[in-house]
């Protein structure tokens, strides 16, 4: 374009003065040069705040539709899952199955839902739970768990559940550190979370340290 206007307007009169009236195809060329600088910058700001809208939006979407990045504020899942670690939960695990027996889900507290809590899946709909001394019984057999931790190492029967029946779409959880787990042995209002609170399944932790939940 630049030569064009070269070519077109290299000298242009209007008037009988040719010295005052003439305009430079230099000056056109400089002014063409500036405009599409212009353009330039302006199209290169406006694709970045597209690129930066689109990143915002995708990680808005992800984290609400697909993955839930929690924090466990107490050691309720110790030594499984420390106290202050950063966690990822899939939000999608429980899209085509059930929560199955061990597996450790993020929820909404049944007793306050502003709050999100963690645990293990201890029995599933259907099953009879019971706890005594430490020991978990569902369906009157012993359930072996080589995640448990009791923090002191003291058995007592403060734990201790009478045999319940688990309700259709419902879930029975406790923390794995046994002595010092707010769980569902000890809400007031239900003793079990329902399948609509489950948020998600808990997958691995980041920080402090990475580690996949089995």
């Amino acid at each position: 374009m630049a030569d064009r206007l070269e070519d077109e307007i290299e000298i242009i009169y209007w008037g009988d003065d040719e010295d005052n009236n003439t305009v430079n195809a230099d000056s056109i060329n400089r002014k063409y040069k500036n405009r599409k600088e212009k353009i330039t910058l302006q199209q290169e700001i406006i694709g970045w705040l597209k690129l930066v809208i689109i990143a915002v939006v995708v990680a808005i979407s992800v984290n609400n539709l697909i993955i839930i990045n929690a924090e466990v504020p107490s050691g309720s899942m110790e030594n499984t899952i420390h106290e202050g670690s950063r966690m990822i939960g899939f939000r999608l695990s429980y899209v085509f199955s059930k929560p199955k027996r061990g597996d450790i889900i993020i929820f909404k507290y049944p007793e306050d839902e502003s709050q999100n809590f963690v645990k293990r899946v201890i029995g599933t709909p259907g099953d009879t739970v019971e706890v005594k001394m430490g020991i978990v019984y569902i369906n009157g057999k012993t359930l072996k768990e080589d995640y448990v931790y009791f923090e002191g190492n003291v058995i007592s029967s403060k734990g201790d559940f009478p045999a319940t029946k688990v309700p259709n779409g419902c879930y029975f959880v406790m923390g794995d550190n046994r002595n010092n787990s707010l769980d569902s042995r000890f809400w007031e209002k239900t003793h079990f979370v329902k399948e609509d609170e489950i948020l998600g399944k808990a997958i691995f932790s980041y920080y402090p340290s990475f580690k996949f939940f089995k």
